[in-house]
This record gives structure tokens, C-alpha cells and sequence, in this order.
């Protein structure tokens, strides 16, 4: 499958020619994704689907490679052939088939409210496999409201293992999770966390321990450490940065 360029990866999307009214929607985007770029440890990069091209990249180190921004977006998606494993490769066509199949049936200008994320590994200079995070959302659509340009958004994976599929509506508790091995999508709702849950959360965040969140909101070490336990729970992670992780990607607090 590597540099298959009859990959969906790259055929999924393909858009015909763009239209002038099209074109003279952008104006001067790159300069705020620029912006916010340098305000955030994540890497950024712009996604053209007229010509299956990047368009911009940003200076991140973690999906880069040991690259230079400007080789990455040379590279364009021979990067994820040359960079994501075989057998994620294989997995990252079957997210992006099933992505703009949902994307297509959605209605008119609410498709710029839906993003997905999901997880899968790159291959660093050293030859190591990290597991990253990926988000996508809708910048532009075309006339035709099909996707014309996307941003991504590249972190850590506060997961174990790859995939993990979900799209979210923005504004909405809405989530619909991809099931891998039939393609098929279920909707839920993200897990909700109280008042008290979300305040010890927030002092974990800012390194206090235990004995000290007890402290400061007045209760015994064995309360608090009851409602880290019932965070696990809702959200089903195993420790503190998972479930930090998890609040923040899932935009919960």
C-alpha cells in the first residue's frame, strides 16, 4: 500500500476544479493558524484537497520526523506513506472511507461544526513508533460543500493502542464512535463530570497531590482519592493524565 497513490487517502475526496467564487473566500487564514501555532505545544498543518496537498505545516517537532516544516510540505501525503506503519496505514484508509462517508450525509453549512479524532503511530528518525492524536476539522467547503480544506491538530495519545475513532459536534455533548470492525458508527454523549469532580481534576492539573487537594477543599485524603477513583470510572481511563488528557481533548473542562 505504500505510495499508492490510487490509495482513498489520496482519491476519497478529490475535488474537481474550484470555482472562482470559491477562491475568493479565503482570506489571509494561514496568518492566524500561524498565530495560534506559536501559542500551542501541538502541531498544526492545513490540508488542500484540490491538489491532496499540505499547505501549511507548522514548527512542532512531533509529527515532523526529524523534518523541516518546509520538507513536510514538500512531502505532502507521501509523508503518511513514508512515515505512518503498513498496518496503520491500512487503518487510517478505512477511518478516512468511513469519515467522509459520515461527512457527506451530513446537512448544508453544519458540516464546519464536526471534527474527528482518532489515534494511530508515526515513525520518528529514530525508528521509534509514538502513538499521536489526531484531530480534523473543516476549514472551507466548496460550492458544492464538499470538504476543500481541513486543519489538523497533532498531540500525544493519551491512549494504549491505535484508533480509538470519534466524531464530535461542536457546541453539542453529541459523539458518534466509529466500530472498526464493521464500519459502523454509534452515537453517544460525552461522560459528564460534576462540579467537585472537575475542581479536583483542576488541582490535580496543577500539581497538587492528594494530601493537598484535601486540604484545600476541605475534605479527608480518602474523599478525594474516592472521586479520582470515580473520574477513572466515567471516563474510563487508569490514571490522572489519562483522565487530564482525556477532559481536555474532549473539550469537558
Amino acid at each position: 500500500m505504500k505510495n499508492n497513490v490510487n490509495s482513498s487517502l489520496v482519491t476519497k475526496n478529490r475535488l474537481g476544479k474550484i470555482s472562482e467564487d470559491d477562491l475568493m473566500a479565503p482570506q489571509h487564514y494561514l496568518e492566524a493558524i500561524k498565530a495560534f501555532a506559536r501559542l500551542t505545544y501541538e502541531s498544526i498543518y492545513v490540508i488542500n484537497y484540490e491538489n491532496m496537498a499540505f499547505e501549511y505545516v507548522s514548527e512542532n517537532p512531533l509529527f515532523l520526523c526529524g523534518h523541516s516544516p518546509e520538507e513536510v510540505l514538500t512531502m505532502g501525503y507521501d509523508f503518511y506513506f513514508k512515515y505512518v506503519p503498513e498496518k496503520d496505514l491500512e487503518l487510517l484508509t478505512r477511518i478516512n472511507d468511513a469519515g467522509f462517508d459520515f461527512f457527506k450525509k451530513l446537512p448544508g453549512n453544519t458540516k464546519k461544526l464536526y471534527s474527528i479524532t482518532y489515534d494511530f503511530h508515526l515513525v520518528n528518525q529514530d525508528g521509534r513508533h509514538v502513538l499521536i492524536n489526531h484531530k480534523l476539522t473543516p476549514l472551507f467547503l466548496t460550492g458544492d460543500e464538499k470538504m476543500w480544506k481541513a486543519m489538523c491538530i497533532v498531540s500525544i495519545s493519551h491512549h494504549k493502542s491505535v484508533g480509538n475513532v470519534c466524531i464530535h459536534k461542536q457546541g453539542t455533548d453529541e459523539t458518534w464512535e466509529l466500530n472498526i470492525e464493521n464500519n459502523i458508527w454509534r452515537k453517544s454523549e460525552k461522560p459528564k463530570l460534576t462540579r467537585r469532580e472537575i475542581e479536583i481534576l483542576l488541582l490535580h492539573a496543577q500539581g497538587l497531590t492528594i494530601t493537598q487537594i484535601a486540604e484545600k477543599i476541605f475534605v479527608s485524603s480518602d474523599t478525594v482519592k474516592y472521586y479520582r477513583r470515580r473520574i477513572f470510572e466515567r471516563l474510563g481511563v487508569n490514571t490522572t493524565v489519562e483522565a487530564l488528557s482525556y477532559v481536555v481533548n474532549n473539550k469537558i473542562i
